[in-house]
Parts: C-alpha cells; sequence; structure tokens
C-alpha cells in the first residue's frame, strides 16, 4: 500500500487514518487514490471507522456497498470483529483497483459479501466460509487474534489471516471474471487442471487424507493442492499479497539486493518481490519471530504466479 498526504499539511498520512495529526478529517477517494478532507462520508464511518468517500449519491462507500449481510452487532464484541473485517476487504479492495479491478472505469460486476458471526444475540451458528457465483462468505470470528491463531494450527495454514481469507475468495471470483477471456482459460488447464474435476469429492479427498508428500514442488501451498480451483485462488492470492508486498516497500524507500535469476521484463516486480520476502524472513528471524513469507517457490509454482501476475495486474495508475 502507498503512503498518502494530509490535503492541508502535507504530511504523511496512512490508508486507515481517519485525521491527520494537523487536525484534517481525512476521506479516501478510491478512484482517485488519494486523501481528500471534503467528501459525502461512508454511512458506516462513526460505527466501524470507514474513512472512504461515498460514490454515486449513496450513503455507504464503493465497498460497503458490497457488504450484503453485516454481523449481529446486538454483542458488542461483533462489532469489533465487523469492524476489523471490513477494514481488511477496503484494504485488498484499495489493491485491486489499482490493478485495474473494480474502479470506476471496470465495466465488470463486483463481488458481494455476507459477513457473518459465529455468535449471536439468538444463539450461536457455524457460517459457511466459501465462494459461490460472485457471491462471498466470510466468518468474521478470523478478525479475533485468538481465533486465527487457532485455525492456523489446526489447518497448518502459516498465512491465515483476514486480508488472505479476502484475497483468496475474491480470487475465485476473479476466476469467472477471467475465464471470459480467450486466453485464459487454455493457459489455466496447462498449469493448473481441469477445473470439472468434482469439487466437492476432491475436498473431501484432501481433508480425509491430506496433501501428497512432494506437494511443494507444484503447488505454493498444501490446500492449493487439493483442487485446481483452490490452486488457482490460492496462486492467485500470493500474486496479491506480493504485490502488495513490493508496493509498500517501495512506498518507504526499501530495496533489497537481488538474490533470484534474471526474469521476464514483465515479471521483474515479482522477483523483486520474491527477493524482498527472503530479507524480510533474515530480518524477522533477527527478532525470533517466524518468517513473514513461509513459502518456496519451485520452478512449477513461479510459472503459476507468472502466468496468474499476467491476466491479475491490469493496466495501472503505478508509475513503476
Amino acid at each position: 500500500m502507498r503512503l498518502y498526504k494530509c490535503p492541508q499539511c502535507r504530511g504523511t498520512v496512512y490508508f486507515e487514518n481517519l485525521a491527520c495529526t494537523c487536525g484534517t478529517e481525512l476521506f479516501y477517494d478510491p478512484d482517485a487514490d488519494e486523501m481528500r478532507d471534503s467528501a459525502p462520508a461512508c454511512e458506516n464511518r462513526d460505527q466501524i471507522s470507514c474513512n472512504w468517500a461515498t460514490c454515486g449519491g449513496r450513503f455507504l462507500c464503493a465497498s460497503c456497498q458490497m457488504t450484503i449481510t453485516t454481523p449481529d452487532i446486538g454483542l458488542e464484541e461483533n462489532q469489533e470483529l465487523w469492524k476489523i473485517s471490513e477494514a481488511a476487504k477496503r484494504w485488498v479492495l484499495a489493491n485491486l483497483i489499482s490493478i485495474g479491478w473494480f474502479s470506476a472505469g471496470d465495466p465488470g460486476p463486483r463481488p458481494s459479501f455476507d459477513l457473518l458471526a459465529e455468535r449471536g444475540t439468538f444463539g450461536r451458528s457455524q457460517p459457511v466460509m466459501g465462494h459461490a457465483d460472485g457471491h462471498i462468505v466470510i466468518d468474521v470470528a478470523e478478525a479475533d487474534p485468538t481465533e486465527i491463531v487457532r485455525r492456523r494450527e489446526n489447518l497448518s495454514e502459516p498465512y491465515r489471516t483476514m486480508l488472505g481469507h479476502f484475497r483468496h475468495e475474491i480470487a475465485h471470483f476473479l476466476f469467472i471474471r477471467l475465464s471470459d477471456e480467450t486466453a485464459f482459460l487454455p493457459e489455466f488447464h496447462a498449469l493448473f487442471g481441469d477445473e470439472a474435476t468434482d469439487y466437492g469429492s476432491a475436498l473431501d479427498n484432501y481433508y480425509a487424507q491430506g496433501p501428497a508428500s512432494n506437494w511443494r514442488d507444484n503447488y505454493i501451498t498444501a490446500y492449493a493442492s487439493s483442487h485446481p480451483h483452490e490452486d488457482w485462488a490460492e496462486t492467485a492470492s500470493h500474486v496479491l499479497h506480493l504485490w502488495d508486498v513490493i508496493d509498500s516497500a517501495r512506498a518507504v524507500g526499501m530495496a533489497v539486493q537481488r538474490q533470484s535469476p534474471p526474469a521476464p521484463r514483465e515479471m521483474d516486480w515479482l522477483s523483486e518481490a520474491l527477493d524482498l520476502g527472503i530479507a524480510l524472513n533474515h530480518v524477522n528471524r533477527s527478532m525470533g519471530l517466524e518468517d513473514l513469507y513461509p513459502f518456496v517457490i519451485s520452478p512449477v509454482v513461479r510459472q503459476k504466479l507468472e502466468m496468474a501476475s499476467r491476466f491479475l495486474i491490469r493496466p495501472a495508475r503505478h508509475s513503476w
């Protein structure tokens, strides 16, 4: 994520800021990708700290308009989980707008979301997270730091975060949109396989038997090995992770000595991001922390990342 300037004092402000230290109220304009000091505020500004401006004469911003169902805020804890979940969604959507998706100039459909809570005023339920035909269900319980650690350990998913989950589920939606492009499916089938393979049976088999012992040779994560649809969603979400990592690093002037072999010019950003991941792993270890990017990129996985990048990274407003 890039850094922003306060429209009044020109000091540095951050994507989530509601106000500058100089006292100026801030309103994020997603299409201009800039902070404004005056704009129609999203109706959710006070309730969940949404700092986006509204659009199209609506009461809600473009991100909040995509949420069809919100959690039961009769329980106070759910309001905080909703707030954290919506903040992650706004971050992911801003990244996507910056690479050509969901902007004012994008005529294609948008995803919609149900953000559901396990605990409500009238008892408990278990939201079934996932994506179906453009509609995404997210369990806001994963915004709880304790719960997300528990799920990481139980599911052996070291990068399970709200950002990661939104990126994964939106990647399923982008598959639908990309499938209308002539070149996409032939390349997808060559690298990822046949998405028409029975999905339910594939997942049942994965959860019953786990991944093959050599899954790292061909997949970015163990879960990616379960089915071509999940391979795509995991790979595509990593493209979005890495794009954001290199975008954020460049915003603060970070650079790293290159370690990876030369890459085609259009994939040079990906090589730089992967090298940065290795460097940040080294820095984290000096503090006794876990690796920031704990993934091994095999030659096959690299091919998949490059293919996904070519379809996902569209003409963008980034000068770099």
